[in-house]
């Protein structure tokens, strides 16, 4: 799924990114309100998870406005404060859950385990489609052209965030950053070892090859 984290504390929004995309999941950061409430608008995400407390934008703020906007991804507010006041605020405006700070990773991923299952049909954000080859992101699992596909989950994380963004160049520090986390550019060979993975796995026995390669900048991949 694909998930964004709102805080202002980052080495708790990269702690929370990292466990959960150890989950599978691509998770986008934004570090203040004004930059949450842009991403967040745009659409694409199955979960928000949003501090109350940020510069700018408040988590509240965002909230509001992407329930005012009729966006229905789940939400998930953070907080130092435990004042039942603050969870009733959150919830009235469409919040659907509340952990207060300090709390488990355990915890954290079993609340957004559950947003994520609680009742929500397949939607076009659950399925995504480039050409003939498609992810189902609840069966996790890929095909092209009726023919299923074996991945590894980095292999996954990496082919839905491709997937994303269609026909958009990505550079090896934007695919490092949302899959694999770390901040070394001694890692970009660790890109080209698994963009060889997936082309051998999705463009096997193709005329047409899917992941193309933008020399010196990066992949993108386009029907």
């Amino acid at each position: 799924m694909h998930i964004l984290i709102v805080e202002d504390e980052q080495r708790l929004a990269r702690l929370i990114a990292r466990v959960l995309g150890e989950e599978r999941h691509v998770v986008d950061i934004a570090n203040d309100g004004d930059t949450g409430m842009d991403l967040a608008l745009r659409g694409t995400y199955d979960l928000l998870i949003l501090d109350l407390m940020l510069p700018g934008h408040s988590g509240l703020d965002i909230c509001k406005q992407v329930r005012a906007h009729k966006l229905q991804p789940a939400i998930l507010m953070l907080t130092a404060r435990g004042a039942i006041e603050d969870r009733v605020a959150g919830l009235r405006i469409g919040a659907d859950d509340y952990l207060v700070k300090p709390f488990a990773m355990e915890e954290l991923v079993a609340r957004v385990d559950a947003l994520l299952r609680r009742g929500r049909a397949i939607t076009d954000t659950q399925r995504l489609q480039v050409g003939d080859l498609t992810l189902d992101l609840l069966r996790r699992e890929a095909q092209r052209d009726g023919r299923i596909i074996e991945l590894t989950a980095k292999e996954f994380a990496l082919l839905e965030y491709l997937m994303r963004h269609p026909g958009q160049v990505l550079t090896r520090t934007q695919i490092i950053d949302h899959v694999w986390r770390y901040d070394s550019d001694a890692l970009s060979n660790v890109v080209d070892i698994y963009i060889h993975y997936l082309r051998d796995k999705i463009d096997r026995g193709s005329a047409r090859p899917m992941i193309k390669t933008m020399r010196g900048v990066g992949y993108r991949i386009e029907a």
